[in-house]
Parts: structure tokens; C-alpha cells; sequence
């Protein structure tokens, strides 16, 4: 049975918060700053944890919902932490019509979450992708930057064990 995203709770250290504090200062008056802002908090974290946008609203003097919808409507920011190794499923149309999406099902079994989620562990993370332009190797996944093609489920168990 999948589970759904295994709640990872947000913390910080003092140096992170600081260089947010001083990034927010240095933007706020700048028109447009919230995209900067906003890239410059997920290189600092790896992702925009709900706390952060809260800050960074407060810093801006703007809604949180007006920095949740930018960095929802934008695919450059995540909104969740990756795993230590990201597996991505390609979705798209060549390799969804040679099965995967067949693996996608697989690997959430195997892994024990669902689309988008993390393992409890945080070791994997597990997204579905579009085309990653590999289609004459279809049905395609990335482990990081592994890439495993012409894949059967089957195939899966043993190419995790490798993480």
C-alpha cells in the first residue's frame, strides 16, 4: 500500500537563516524581487519548505499565498525536499507506450510512497518526469543522474539495491 509524503520537519541552521535574512534585505526594494528571492532561498535549502515563504512574505510585506502561487506556478521551485537519490520516472509519450508506467507502479511498491513523495528514511524520493530525451531507450528512470533504460519492473528491486 502506498503511503503518502512521510512529513519531514523543517529545520535550519543559523547560517542558512542568516544568508535568507540577508538575501530578502538586499532584494526587498527591488521590483521583481520575489523571483530572485525565491531561487536564492532553494539553493540555500535544496527546496521552499512552507516556513521559508512564510519569511520570506513577512520580509516582503507581501501574502504568503502571492509567494506560494509563484513558486507553485513555476516547475524550477520544489515545494518538498528531495532524497538522498531522486529516482525520476519519464511519463512521456514513448516511453509511457513501452511500460513505464508499469515501473512508476512498481517503484512506488518497491520504495513504499507515492508520486512526489520521500521514503521515511529520506533515501529515495520518487517523481514522475516528462520526456528527458532519451526515447530510443524506452521505458526510461534516473536515479540522480543514472540513467536505466529499456526497463522491465521486474528489472527495479536490483537497480535500488545499488543505492
Amino acid at each position: 500500500m502506498k503511503k503518502p509524503m512521510t512529513a519531514v520537519s523543517f529545520t535550519e541552521t543559523e547560517e542558512q537563516k542568516a544568508r535568507l535574512e540577508a538575501i530578502i534585505e538586499a532584494h526587498k526594494d527591488e521590483k521583481g524581487a520575489l523571483m530572485p528571492i525565491l531561487q536564492e532561498a532553494q539553493e540555500i535549502y535544496g527546496y521552499l519548505p512552507k516556513e521559508v515563504q512564510k519569511r520570506i512574505a513577512l520580509g516582503l510585506d507581501i501574502p504568503v499565498s502571492e509567494v506560494f502561487g509563484v513558486a507553485t506556478f513555476y516547475s524550477q521551485f520544489l515545494l518538498n525536499p528531495k532524497g538522498q537519490h531522486p529516482v525520476s520516472v519519464c511519463l512521456g509519450t514513448a516511453c509511457y507506450v513501452k511500460g513505464s508506467g508499469l515501473l512508476m507502479e512498481k517503484l512506488e511498491e518497491l520504495l513504499g510512497v507515492s508520486n512526489g513523495s520521500i521514503t521515511e528514511d529520506l533515501k529515495f524520493s520518487l517523481d514522475a518526469t516528462r520526456c528527458i530525451g532519451a526515447c530510443g531507450l524506452a521505458p526510461v528512470i534516473t536515479i540522480g543522474e543514472d540513467v536505466y533504460g529499456r526497463l522491465e519492473p521486474d528489472q527495479l528491486e536490483g537497480i535500488l539495491a545499488k543505492y
